[in-house]
């Protein structure tokens, strides 16, 4: 009996998923879901093989992207305040801060991934 070796799942692809949100809903007449099309860009890291600096380089935009939020969080909510009163700042900065976190994590990963991948073209 030959053992087989499993292929890795790159669990990032997952995040294409909320890509689906936008089709739920349709019925609704919120424009707003339409951001979350976004997330199809995801689809491409089911075809990305996680290895170690790959892991390592999610590793880095994610803390990125985290310690974003938490840095953003606060001035948002302070500027919703003067522009909107406290009712409407508090989910407006929870969701910027949210928009924040996933654009910084997803611009440091392309970046870290370019960075990579032209330190491979120069080895050559």
């Amino acid at each position: 009996m030959t053992a087989k070796r499993k292929r890795k799942i790159n669990y990032l692809g997952f995040l294409s998923l909320l890509a689906l949100i936008p089709l739920m809903g349709l019925g609704s007449g919120n424009s707003g879901l339409l951001g979350f099309l976004g997330f199809a860009y995801y689809l491409r890291y089911f075809f990305v093989l996680p290895d170690e600096g790959f892991r390592q380089n999610f590793q880095r935009a994610a803390t990125l992207g985290f310690m974003s939020q938490l840095l953003s969080l606060v001035p948002l909510m302070g500027a919703g305040i003067w522009l909107w009163g406290v009712q409407r700042a508090i989910p407006a900065a929870f969701g910027l801060s949210f928009a924040v976190a996933i654009l910084v994590f997803s611009i440091a990963l392309q970046l870290l991934e370019w960075r990579e991948q032209r330190g491979m073209a120069g080895d050559q």
